[in-house]
């Protein structure tokens, strides 16, 4: 027994080594997984396309074509932004690059925004990569029957499923034609439902085309951050055409939405481990010297024009020329200021006019308290004695100066707010939320106003002291209302007026928020 009990261990000792080796051969294996794992998860290498870009500001040219890009039908470029089509109706418009792409992956960043007045839209927009610039065609504006790929943010529903506004990634070979009736979906390779219309912010799409995966991105506009992406769709095992051109386009049909494209930026990719190509391979050489040569004459004729009118202007040497363009954040700034300022023109006017009544109301108490010195004589000499008609008039009278004072206070509390919402524009630029919590309090100090002149006006009215009281002797001039009717229709309408204005800068407000944010 003693033997065996002693062989025992040496008989287990070559199994020991063979799960140790085992064990040490599995771990080296998945760790060299883990490595090449995360070797192919490595982002690809962005580079850059200026040549198939563009953005503000300074997007389009003095002679209002976009460098690198040629526009057709109702396209219409500006200084920040290219509108494709504006909101009306039948209309149709794109952008493309003048130079075709030779690009095997690839990303594109597009910002847009898609606006219009009424719930529903129509068409849509298209962002394009095709063999061939499809410059105007039934298919959002471009050719139909196009070879590459098209990403389509079609607004209309025109089958009815109430599965619009959604994004629709199709793909086609030259030879398919596209199916309007259905919004394209029996020729989808991919799709979601995203409302990319009216947004607080500007839509961003980010398009990404690598090792045969086509992926879609997309920025709702509902924040203000940039990098707020999320999924849309993904095509797995797409082929698309290696050289072509991009493009954008937009339609309108018997509903109209302003298509506006603020950027598109095209980025190369390039497998991490490769080198990127250089930025000048696609350009021969002698295309090179001929827009060097090209560059170098525009130059000297450009300095030449800066020295004749250096010449002809030496006072204005070295002093940059201010834009003559107004952007839309001076415009509303604008419009709060003119519209305070007129205010607190009418609240003036309004504070000299009670000015003057009180001075009225102040020479009538000075005259009915002469009468009642006047009428205590004459009770010692036996006349009648009205005092307590006079009392009552008398003690009207201070209620209508007490009031009027808490009138002029209320005026003089207004100007002082006005005042110092000026200050604060002129500090810094004031925010509409600011600008229409002073309109409010404002619209609420007259409203006090009003209701006080009311007051007075029936206090006075309902006096019958004033109708009673018969002056013996000397007749005193008659007691003037406190408000002529003339004044209060007056201070009615310019009440009225300060109130629609008020209205349409804020229907103003809310269609620009939903047009342009």
């Amino acid at each position: 027994m003693a033997v065996s009990t002693a062989r025992r261990p040496v008989a287990n000792t070559p199994v020991l080594m063979l799960t140790f080796l085992t064990t040490l051969i599995f771990h080296r294996c998945v760790a060299e997984t883990a490595t090449g794992a995360s070797t192919s998860e490595e982002p690809p290498h962005r580079r850059f396309e200026y040549k198939y870009s563009f953005k503000g500001p300074h997007l389009a040219q003095s002679d209002g074509s976009i460098p690198f890009w040629i526009h057709t039908g109702n396209a219409i470029p500006s200084t920040d932004q290219v509108r494709i089509t504006p909101s009306l109706r039948s209309q149709r418009g794109s952008v493309w690059t003048k130079n075709r792409v030779s690009i095997e992956h690839w990303e594109v960043e597009v910002t847009f925004r898609v606006s219009g007045r009424g719930r529903m839209g129509a068409d849509g927009l298209a962002v394009w990569f095709t063999t061939s610039q499809g410059l105007d065609g039934p298919v959002y504006g471009a050719a139909d029957q196009w070879n590459g790929v098209g990403i389509f943010f079609d607004s209309f529903d025109n089958d009815g499923k109430k599965n619009n506004p959604a994004i629709i990634v199709v793909g086609n070979n030259g030879k398919l034609v596209y199916d309007h009736q259905n919004d394209g979906t029996t020729q989808a390779l991919g799709t979601c439902l995203r409302d990319f219309r009216n947004k607080p912010y500007p839509v961003r799409a980010k398009i990404t085309y690598y090792k045969k995966t086509l992926t879609v991105m997309i920025n709702s506009g509902f924040t203000p951050d940039k990098e707020d992406y999320e999924l849309c769709t993904k095509v797995d095992n797409m082929i698309i055409p290696r050289e072509g051109f991009f493009g954008i386009s937009a339609a309108t049909g018997g509903l109209a939405d302003d298509h506006d494209v603020l950027s598109f930026l095209l980025f190369r990719l390039t497998e991490p481990g490769q080198h990127p190509p250089p930025p000048e391979f696609e350009i021969p050489k002698e295309e090179k010297d001929k827009y060097q040569e090209e560059f170098q004459n525009f130059q000297q004729e450009l300095d030449k024009k800066k020295e004749e009118f250096q010449k002809e202007h030496p006072d204005v040497q070295g002093e940059p020329v201010e834009d003559v363009y107004e952007s839309v954040n001076d415009r509303e700034i604008r419009q709060v200021f003119e519209g305070q300022n007129r205010i607190h023109l009418e609240i003036k006017q309004l504070h000299r006019q009670l000015a003057m009544i009180l001075d009225e109301q102040r020479r009538y108490v000075s005259v009915i308290t002469d009468e009642i010195a006047k009428t205590g004589t004459n009770a010692q000499l036996g006349q009648v004695d009205p005092t307590g008609q006079m009392g009552s008039v008398i003690a009207t009278q201070q209620e209508v100066l007490r009031n009027l004072n808490e009138l002029r206070n209320s005026f003089y509390d207004s100007l002082k707010q006005i005042g110092s919402a000026q200050q604060q524009g002129q500090a810094g630029p004031m925010g509409t939320y600011e600008a229409v919590q002073h309109f409010n309090d404002i619209k609420e100090h007259l409203h006090t106003v009003k209701r006080d002149v009311e007051h007075l006006v029936q206090r006075n009215a309902q006096n019958p002291a004033d109708k009673a009281l018969k002056w013996p002797k000397n007749e005193v001039p008659p007691m003037p209302s406190c408000l002529s009717t003339v004044h209060f229709v007056i201070f009615i309408v310019i009440q009225s007026v300060l109130f629609f204005c008020y209205i349409m800068y804020k229907s103003q407000q809310e269609a620009a928020a939903k047009k342009f944010f």
